[in-house]
């Protein structure tokens, strides 16, 4: 059976795709000088936290991940970041692939939860392998690539946040239930506000204001009145 090892040498931001993406850059090593005609990987990504310290700037952010830092000891475990497959062409001996990871600024998402909060240093990935390799020098076999096979890498913080940047520049994303996006909507039509920003910041301002009219989707759909009783 052929032995395989990995290794990630690099990362970027890809700024020309649609959505927010990381491209890893792969190197894989067939033990031997093998011949290997194809490989369908697999990699499963988790970040590590337990592997990098904290400033203190960043404890507040992460406690509703990890709880208070006093915790942190047992609460420091491994968090989700990708799956993805990749296939990688024929090769004899070594070559290097991206590996292109699409991600998402969904604070939903631990992970996006997590790197939101850092505020610089490197993230502790671990990269999981699997898959089928397609091998043989003078004939043809299929062989598995096993479980144990893994990768160590630090990414910076700073390449997770230009992505960011490049999609959504100067801003923050959150996801709503679509009842909850219907009513905002109609509040921001019935207000006639020229973006979604001018329609948060009127609910915030409005939090001093006299009731509002009976018949408002948005309010009695969150229930508030519209005024801050001391």
């Amino acid at each position: 059976m052929t032995e395989f090892s990995f290794a990630c040498t690099g990362v970027r931001a890809d700024r020309y795709a649609a959505g927010p993406t990381l491209v890893f850059r792969l190197r894989v090593t067939a033990a031997d000088n093998a011949r290997v005609h194809a490989l369908a990987l697999r990699c499963q990504i988790r970040i590590e936290p337990a592997r990098r310290a904290y400033e203190s700037a960043e404890v507040g952010g992460l406690a509703d991940l990890f709880g208070e830092r006093s915790r942190w000891g047992s609460t420091l475990q491994p968090v989700q970041f990708a799956q993805v497959s990749v296939m990688v062409p024929s090769f004899t001996g070594e070559i290097e692939t991206d590996l292109v990871v699409p991600c998402t600024y969904d604070m939903d998402v631990a992970a996006t939860r997590y790197l939101t909060a850092l505020t610089g240093g490197e993230v502790p990935l671990l990269m999981l392998f699997s898959g089928t390799a397609f091998t043989g020098a003078g004939g043809f076999q299929v062989e598995p690539v096993p479980w144990d096979r893994e990768a160590v890498f630090r990414m910076p913080v700073a390449t997770w946040r230009e992505m960011v940047e490049q999609h959504f520049p100067g801003c923050g994303w959150i996801r709503l239930p679509r009842d909850t996006m219907d009513a905002l909507l109609a509040y921001r039509s019935r207000h006639a506000l020229p973006s979604w920003e001018a329609t948060l910041k009127a609910l915030l301002d409005d939090s001093d204001a006299a009731d509002p009219p009976a018949g408002d989707p948005f309010r009695a759909l969150t229930g508030t009145t519209g005024r801050t009783d001391p």
